[in-house]
């Protein structure tokens, strides 16, 4: 009795929410907002494709992490092109730069900007040596004929990109290969840079750019950095790679940063 009594009660009640013209207008709106596969869940929500998205980079990188250097190509292609959403390559906001908190191992994370001509430096780069990233063991080598070091403090976004000095969320430790190679410039970041900061000077557009360090396990070293960049006004520039932090001729120890010469 009690059962029936409430579902007479139910069925009452939502009789009359129904007849309620506001009422009805609203749920025919919720039902008929989306196509039929949208409300059956058979086809995926903006938030859904991004998420995929978002799971497929990430898998990505843990790929990228396992690579092996084959001894002769430093720069390998993840994707033809960069694959940032349409919320991504969004302008509202102008032009921006963020930077990952430190880890606990005080390791930098990913640094993602919108760039544009608004971020770019207007007076020279001031000193970073008070700066030490994780794997700090730097020693004087020979590269290219030439005395050098064999690490660098490597910016994750450039400081001709982004204005930024001593900021150690933006520094790790990179070879000098991988950093800037003058015989070499394709096969190192200095070359990406100088290309979507060329772009930037001549259009005054904007690039989407995003770089993300690759650490094995509590490795105090990165494995490499993935460069993404995608132009927002035209398809100039569209690139995703992934540089390995090698250094020609020496072993790194990337837990610790220690190297020795290669036998």
């Amino acid at each position: 009795m009690k059962k029936n009594k409430f579902l007479l009660v139910s069925l009452l009640f939502l009789a009359i929410f129904l007849v309620q013209p506001q009422n009805f207008n609203f749920l025919k709106e919720v039902f008929t907002q989306n196509d039929l596969a949208t409300q059956l869940n058979i086809s995926q929500s903006p938030e859904e494709k991004n998420d995929s998205t978002a799971t497929d980079h990430q898998t990505q990188n843990e790929e990228l992490k396992s690579q092996k250097y084959d001894g002769h190509h430093q720069v390998i292609a993840v994707n033809g092109k960069a694959n940032f959403t349409t919320e991504e390559l969004s302008l509202t906001n102008g032009s921006w730069e963020k930077y990952s908190d430190l880890d606990f191992l005080n390791r930098v994370g990913v640094a993602e900007a919108m760039l544009g001509q608004d971020l770019m430096p207007t007076s020279k780069r001031e000193a970073i040596s008070s700066v030490k990233p994780t794997g700090w063991k730097n020693k004087k080598i020979t590269f290219n004929g030439k005395q050098d070091y064999l690490y660098n403090r490597s910016h994750l976004i450039g400081f001709q990109l982004s204005g930024e000095n001593a900021n150690v969320k933006n520094l790790f430790t990179g070879t000098r290969a991988l950093n800037a190679n003058f015989s070499d410039e394709k096969s190192s970041m200095v070359y990406y840079e100088n290309m979507v900061a060329d772009y930037i000077k001549t259009t005054g557009h904007h690039v989407r750019y995003r770089v993300t360090p690759l650490f094995k396990n509590v490795e105090l070293v990165c494995r490499g950095v993935r460069m993404e960049a995608q132009s927002v006004e035209d398809d100039t520039i569209s690139f995703d790679v992934y540089l390995f932090n090698i250094q020609p001729g020496y072993d790194i120890n990337y837990l610790t940063g220690t190297s020795k010469k290669s036998q």
